[in-house]
């Protein structure tokens, strides 16, 4: 069970969901330790925004860097890149120290 199984099974049923990641790969826009909140999809992520997604087995709470088709270009805050995906299960609204 990952980080994020609570989080995902709630945004699957709709939920907001608030969550405390911990970690530097989002420093700048989220830091470690911080009060994320994050809401179920309404629309389509966009580039720039914040998601909690699964690339390759692997669940983020990332950047989207780019969309392509339904498909989404993650990243940290860093420059890496993750890689893409169309899983994305819910995208951050606000952030909170």
């Amino acid at each position: 069970m990952s980080w994020a199984t609570r989080a995902i099974e709630q945004l699957k049923k709709g939920e907001t969901v608030k969550i405390r990641p911990r970690g530097n790969s989002m420093s700048g826009r989220i830091e470690s330790g911080n009060l994320v909140t994050i809401a179920p999809l309404t629309e389509s992520p966009e580039k720039d925004d914040v998601v909690l997604c699964r690339v390759a087995g692997i669940e983020y709470l990332h950047l989207v860097k780019a969309v392509s088709g339904g498909r989404f270009l993650i990243g940290n805050n860093r420059g890496r890149v993750n890689g893409w995906t169309g899983t994305v299960y819910g995208k951050v609204i606000k952030v909170e120290a």
